[in-house]
């Protein structure tokens, strides 16, 4: 009776042993070629797998599981992996959660019954709930629709729009908005981000798509760049030019010529202490007077949103800094 359970277990050793063998054996033969158990080598350019020694094709048509683009280093590999849709700092969740349309019809375009539209309502009330659960992430989510609504108003570019939502967002992680309004700080970032990204907009222009004052604009402006030691360069009078030209549909050669213009009162140093809209406007109505293109002081002045007086006077002295310019 003893010896009958060391008899079972030397049985199942063996019968696992000879299993393993087996197994490796297989492994093995996976590995070798079946024509002369050379080794094979996979050929991921063809798909292939094939003998080293004596060429024979063991494989073809393999599926290649890995991504469809290439990469040189980790940053480039990090930089194109990709997961679902790419996050973005224009919405309060970064895109992260579900999004449900308002539009009552299915993947069909079909529209729903009494009993689904209620049930999507339902759904919509508590997604929303749940994607904005204390007042930061309110305060968030509305700040970041004002900006993406006076960013599309002025025509700004997409990286302009995620300048001004991290913005907003180091500005409230700062706290500084306490005693100042949601709209307020908004419209500051759009402005600065605007300036940092070359595609500036006069306040004039912010203040039309804003629901605050314009000097409520530029004080909360100069509180923001202060405290969050923001890099924002002077506006450079030739960066309006481009969008003045395109709005009075002038040539190229009198955008080309409006440059040359505020280049020149640079260097007699007109420019200083004017306001870069003024100059700019003054040089687009000067560029297409000396290149024979039809435009008058009011079209400049709807294009710049700036008054009539303002671009005849620097007009006048942009003329008077290239006529001493040429003399010298």
């Amino acid at each position: 009776m003893t010896n009958t359970p060391s008899n079972t277990r030397v049985r199942r050793t063996e019968r696992e042993t000879d299993e393993s063998t087996s197994e490796t054996e297989s492994e093995q033969s996976d590995l070798a070629c079946p024509e002369c158990t050379g080794n094979l080598v996979v050929d991921d350019e063809h798909g292939e797998t094939v003998c080293e020694d004596c060429g024979l094709v063991v494989e073809e048509d393999s599926v290649d599981r890995g991504p469809e683009w290439r990469a040189f280093d980790a940053a480039e590999k990090n930089e194109k992996s990709r997961v679902g849709a790419p996050t973005t700092n224009t919405m309060h969740d970064k895109g992260l959660s579900t999004n449900i349309d308002w539009r009552n019809k299915d993947a069909y375009g079909n529209s729903l019954g009494s009993r689904q539209r209620e049930k999507m309502q339902r759904l919509r009330k508590w997604n929303e709930r749940f994607r904005t659960r204390d007042s930061k992430e309110r305060n968030l989510k509305q700040a970041l629709g004002e900006i993406d609504r006076m960013a599309s108003a002025l025509g700004l570019p997409t990286n302009v729009r995620e300048t001004a939502s991290v913005i907003y967002r180091r500005a409230l992680e700062e706290d500084l908005l306490p005693g100042r309004s949601i709209e307020g700080v908004s419209t500051a970032c759009v402005y600065a981000a605007a300036r940092q990204a070359g595609v500036p907009r006069s306040l004039d222009e912010i203040a039309d798509v804003s629901r605050v004052e314009k000097n409520e604009i530029a004080r909360t402006y100069r509180y923001v760049v202060r405290e969050l030691g923001l890099e924002v360069q002077p506006a450079d009078p030739e960066s309006y030019v481009p969008r003045f030209a395109s709005g009075l549909e002038l040539s190229d050669e009198a955008e080309h010529r409006a440059r040359g213009l505020l280049q020149n009162a640079k260097e007699k140093g007109v420019h200083s202490g004017k306001s870069p809209v003024g100059l700019a406007a003054a040089a687009v109505y000067a560029a297409a007077l000396l290149t024979n293109e039809k435009t008058t002081q009011a079209a400049v002045s709807d294009v710049a949103d700036i008054s009539e007086v303002t671009i005849r006077n620097r007009y006048h002295e942009l003329l008077e800094a290239e006529e001493t310019l040429g003399l010298a």
